[in-house]
C-alpha cells in the first residue's frame, strides 16, 4: 500500500479527529500554545547553555564574547517568534481575514 492511495476522507468524518470541521485559523490557533511553549523551553535551554559558556570562559574575551552571543540570539529569537504572531493577528484583524482575530 503506498499513501498517495490512502483515502482520508473517512478520518475527516471522525469523531475522534480533533481538526474536523475547523478552518486553518482555528488549526493555527489550537497549534500556537505547543509552539509557544516549545520556544519558551528553547529559550531556557539556551539561556543555560550561554550562561554555562560565560561561567567556563574563564574570562577569555573571544569566548566570553561567543558566550554574549548566544544569550543575545536567544533572545533575538523569542522575541521574532512572539512580535511575527502578534503582527500577523494585528494584520488579519485591519484586514478583516476571518479566524485571525481570535485573541481581540
Amino acid at each position: 500500500m503506498k499513501l498517495a492511495q490512502i483515502d482520508f476522507s473517512n478520518l475527516e468524518n471522525s469523531n475522534n479527529f480533533r481538526f474536523a470541521g475547523q478552518s486553518l485559523g482555528d488549526i493555527i490557533n489550537t497549534i500556537i500554545p505547543y509552539i509557544f511553549t516549545a520556544a519558551g523551553l528553547l529559550l531556557l535551554l539556551y539561556l543555560i547553555y550561554g550562561g554555562y559558556h560565560m561561567i567556563i570562559s574563564g574570562g577569555e574575551p573571544k569566548a566570553l564574547q561567543e558566550a554574549k552571543g548566544k544569550v543575545t540570539n536567544a533572545l533575538i529569537g523569542f522575541i521574532i517568534v512572539f512580535l511575527s504572531y502578534w503582527l500577523v493577528k494585528i494584520v488579519g484583524k485591519i484586514l478583516g481575514i476571518e479566524g485571525f482575530g481570535g485573541i481581540f
